[in-house]
């Protein structure tokens, strides 16, 4: 059974940073493309940033480029979102994904954890 597990959400001021970690169990993280997804009260889920099963490669949405970084520990199984500068606007409940394809629909999701930022 596939679990991703989101953790390392909360209370920041703007300015301030972050680093999300996703948990997975049942899967191989290398093995799959990785996503991080966010939505804000009232908005329609959005794209934050992947890393690709093919070379790690990374792409990001431009709200974050610059500002957020995507990795992952493979020992560790584990997906990191590290989120600096963060702005009022970055207030959503950020979620993990994972899909075994590079294109298409994130097969698994975490349940999603709470980032809010006070200006």
């Amino acid at each position: 059974q596939v679990q991703l597990v989101e953790s390392g959400g909360g209370l920041v001021q703007a300015g301030g940073s972050l680093r999300l970690s996703c948990a997975a169990s049942g899967l191989i993280v290398r093995t799959y493309d990785m996503g991080w997804f966010r939505q804000a009260p009232g908005k329609e889920r959005e794209f934050v940033a992947r890393v690709s099963r093919i070379g790690g490669s990374t792409v990001y949405a431009d709200s974050a480029k610059g500002r957020f970084t995507v990795s992952r520990d493979n020992a560790k199984n584990t997906v990191y979102l590290q989120m600096n500068s963060l702005k009022p606007d970055d207030s959503a409940v950020y979620y993990c994904a994972a899909r075994i394809a590079n294109y298409g629909e994130y097969n698994y999701w975490g349940q999603g954890t709470q980032v809010t930022v006070s200006s």
